[in-house]
């Protein structure tokens, strides 16, 4: 069984999830409208994912025995600017989700929550990974910059990008 503080903070976590993916759904439909559908697409896959990421934490807590507690996701802003701004912000976003996981990763250890210790370290890792990639994306817009070809490369590059496996 789940304890009630572990059981709240991962439910603020879903919740935080699920914000994070209606995030990266308007700014993908933001960045359409500005004609950038490789950058759009990219971000529906990521606003996908984050769906998955929701939907794990939902499959542990109620494996634990905990009440899955849904609150309202606020809405997300609907416009982001550029596209260099736009993937400044999801990087910025992803630091704050790291540092949400890093503090639930420290209280499973405070509570000697092993189960919930061990699921996080996933978490973790994919943290690490999301940061990496959306870094790399940041440094070649800046390299690049928001006119000429090289953004359009970039764009049609990312338009190629699969779902997660």
């Amino acid at each position: 069984m789940i304890g009630m503080t572990m059981q709240q903070a991962l439910n603020a976590q879903i919740n935080q999830e699920q914000y994070s993916a209606q995030l990266y759904l308007a700014m993908s439909g933001h960045l359409q409208g500005l004609a950038f559908r490789g950058f759009a697409h990219w971000l529906r896959i990521q606003s996908s994912e984050e769906t998955a990421h929701a939907t794990r934490l939902v499959g542990f807590l109620l494996d634990r025995g905990g009440a899955l507690k849904l609150e309202p996701v606020a809405a997300p802003p609907a416009a982001f600017g550029g596209v260099i701004p736009s993937f400044e912000q999801v990087l910025a976003h992803e630091r704050v989700l790291t540092g949400l996981i890093g503090g639930l990763f420290e209280l499973a250890r405070k509570e000697k929550d092993h189960a919930s210790e061990i699921a996080l370290q996933w978490y973790v890792a994919e943290q690490v990974k999301e940061e990496a990639g959306v870094s790399q994306i940041v440094d070649q817009l800046h390299a690049v910059g928001d006119k000429g070809g090289g953004i359009w490369y970039l764009d049609s590059k990312l338009g190629k990008r699969g779902a997660a496996s």
